[in-house]
């Protein structure tokens, strides 16, 4: 199964940190993921995301107004 995993933010300089760390994270784990940035902020309110960059895994939110280091998002990818 797919893990979705979507990264919002508007483009600032975390965002797009959270971003390559997204992506580093599903290059090592042994699960198929799929990562989605979203940058538009009505998108990102529609979330409920008042703070970024926000990660939400198949649909959870795991992380707002936080940058995520590789590892903690892989240790998120394996729950």
């Amino acid at each position: 199964m797919t893990k979705q995993i979507l990264v919002l933010g508007p483009g600032c300089f975390r965002c797009k940190k959270q971003h390559e760390y997204a992506l580093a994270a599903a290059e090592e784990v042994d699960v198929e993921c799929e990562v989605t940035k979203v940058s538009d902020i009505s998108a990102i309110a529609g979330y409920g995301v008042m703070q970024t960059p926000a990660v939400i895994i198949d649909g959870d939110l795991k992380a707002s107004g936080k940058l995520l280091t590789v590892d903690e998002i892989k240790k998120l990818l394996a729950e």
